[in-house]
């Protein structure tokens, strides 16, 4: 006779690790461009402006990812509830990806104007949509996986791709920027980018050897699926969704600040080498 448990056991530590995977890759992918933003992109795709406001317009670049990302964390999340969560997962590693390797190949200021920018704003933006959507549906799929008592346990296992992704993505950044400087501006920086289709090939096969969670599959057999998730929710639970945005807003929001001001500051105002900052950072 099988053993249950120890099939249980098994599923959710390859759930566990199937979500950190996927949500390092997710965020090598969102963590790469607030480097690149922060170092280059306002000499690649602003470079007409003053050094100070191109940087500046090289952040609003990177800001609008965050206002992507709620837009994601909703729609995924509707369709999630609604379809299940192994698919909406799928699709977020996908978008990520395509973006990621998509700003790879983008055309700079010097090849098509103003056009480049307006690329990588929306390109950008596909990115914010991704990882909004991922997140929270990479959790999901771990809590409603876990056993009872667990569940914390194994939510927190999604969160561990947050640092992994950002240590990769400025060790990978960092290997190039040791190119000389022409041959980084025309070609390095872009090959980090491009290595994101391998990392997301690889999280696809990870991903798609999981199981729909079994409180979805319990709720799509009952046929008793929420219509309308995000108005039921902001319905039953409105003062929890607030205080649980403000929670990671007041966290959340300091850690994006210094992860990106350090690298222009430590470059442009303090004059370190940029090799320097990266390897510290």
């Amino acid at each position: 006779m099988l053993d249950t448990t120890a099939m249980k056991d098994g599923s959710i530590k390859l759930v566990a690790v199937a979500s950190m995977i996927g949500t390092t890759i997710e965020w090598y992918d969102f963590f790469l461009y607030g480097t690149a933003a922060a170092l280059i992109f306002n000499r690649l795709f602003f470079p007409t402006f003053d050094p100070l406001v191109g940087t500046l317009a090289s952040f609003a670049t990177y800001t609008v990812g965050f206002v992507a990302r709620p837009i994601g964390g909703i729609v995924i999340g509707h369709y999630g509830d609604r379809i299940g969560r192994k698919s909406m997962l799928v699709l977020t590693l996908v978008i990520m990806g395509v973006a990621t390797f998509g700003i790879g190949l983008l055309p700079t200021y010097a090849q098509v104007g103003p056009w480049a920018a307006v690329s990588l704003v929306v390109l950008r933006l596909a990115q914010g949509f991704a990882v909004g959507g991922e997140w929270g549906g990479a959790v999901l799929m771990a809590v409603e996986h876990a056993p009872a008592g667990r569940r914390g346990f194994y939510g927190s296992w999604p969160q561990l791709g947050v640092p992994a992704g950002l240590l990769l993505s400025t060790a990978v950044f960092a290997q190039f920027a040791r190119l000389p400087e022409d041959q980084f501006l025309s070609w390095g920086w872009r090959v980090p980018f491009l290595l994101s289709l391998l990392l997301v090939g690889v999280g696809l096969i990870i991903r798609l050897q999981i199981q729909e969670t079994p409180a979805f599959t319990r709720l799509k057999t009952a046929q008793t699926e929420a219509r309308r998730p995000i108005i039921e929710l902001l319905r039953s639970q409105r003062k929890e969704v607030l205080l649980a945005m403000g929670a990671r807003l007041a966290e959340n929001g300091a850690f994006y600040i210094y992860t990106v001001f350090v690298l222009v500051y430590g470059t442009q105002k303090v004059g370190l080498d940029r090799q320097t900052v990266l390897n510290a950072f």
